[in-house]
């Protein structure tokens, strides 16, 4: 035991070093610098006009690619390849209400892992340093890395779904506000306008990301089906995709919003009866383990009580 302690008392101390030079040479303005090719990059384009370029030197926007990617940045599109799921997770990022691209969430992810590594690392060093090292507690860097990345993912899609829950609680509410504004006699953006101002839940933070895109130049229909195509909200998506049909035919908006309020609070009422049917095991649980045997406690015992006092 007292060579492992030695091994891990040098790992503690080399690792400390090498934290302390590598931090240090961060700092330097050498190595903190962008690369040349970084650098020049923007004023080499402009020389030598694009088609006179080799097909394919140029991406599609038509910026020259740099290949001096740090190291941060092959290790995260590693773990993307590796993990893959690019719109899929684009999409929980969108339902979850955040502004991440799919890149930093696996960089942050990669950093969650980096993190259970070392915590794992300096586990294993102090139970070597006691004197308790046994061979199963060397695996225990990667098992605790594996496990802050799964947790972080995990901790995405609770709350993309909670997040949806929400949208699909407010939406009833939302849309029969809609349908009132029209009904006072106001257009579809003042009402939209209206909603996202007085409202403070989920869906009225969308509607205004949507009346922020139509007073940026973009149509109100596009702007509403982007919005539809970002959440994948079923409920929410019906209802904009009658809206856009009622704006391109002429049909009364207001009628189109109290119908398709009505259909999502049939939809609430239906989702909530199929979680009940599929919790009425976990509903049971209580009766079975709980409450049952209290009463047949309280049934027994007196009986038990009477017959050990010898009175019955």
């Amino acid at each position: 035991m007292s060579a492992l302690t030695d091994v891990a008392i040098a790992v503690l101390l080399g690792g400390t070093l090498a934290l302390g030079l590598l931090g240090v040479l961060s700092a330097l303005p050498r190595w903190g610098a962008p690369s040349l090719e970084r650098r020049i990059a923007p004023y080499v384009r402009d020389v030598v006009a694009d088609e006179a370029l080799p097909a394919g030197v140029l991406p599609v926007v038509g910026v020259m690619p740099v290949h001096g990617r740090r190291l941060w940045e092959r290790l995260r599109e590693l773990l993307d390849r590796m993990l893959g799921g690019g719109d899929a997770l684009r999409l929980r990022l969108a339902q979850a209400g955040l502004a991440q691209t799919p890149a930093a969430f696996r960089g942050r992810q990669l950093a969650w892992g980096v993190g259970g590594l070392l915590a794992g690392a300096i586990v294993v060093v102090i139970i070597a340093v006691s004197g308790r090292m046994t061979p199963p507690a060397a695996l225990l860097p990667a098992i605790l890395a594996a496990g802050a990345a799964i947790a972080y993912d995990m901790q995405l899609t609770a709350r993309a779904r909670s997040r949806r829950a929400r949208l699909a609680d407010e939406l009833p509410t939302s849309l029969e506000f809609l349908a009132l504004c029209l009904s006072a006699g106001e257009s579809l953006l003042d009402a939209l306008r209206r909603v996202s101002a007085i409202g403070t839940g989920e869906l009225t933070q969308e509607l205004r990301q949507a009346v922020l895109a139509v007073h940026t130049g973009s149509p109100l229909a596009d702007a509403l089906g982007e919005t539809a195509t970002r959440l994948r909200l079923p409920g929410l998506s019906r209802a904009i995709d009658q809206i856009i049909a009622a704006l391109e035919h002429g049909a009364p908006l207001a009628a189109v919003l109290h119908s398709q309020a009505a259909d999502a609070r049939d939809e609430a009422k239906r989702v909530l009866i199929e979680q009940a049917g599929q919790k009425e095991i976990l509903m049971l649980l209580p009766l079975v383990f709980l409450i049952l045997p209290l009463s047949v406690l309280f049934a027994v015992y007196p009986g038990l009580f009477i017959l050990r006092l010898g009175l019955g």
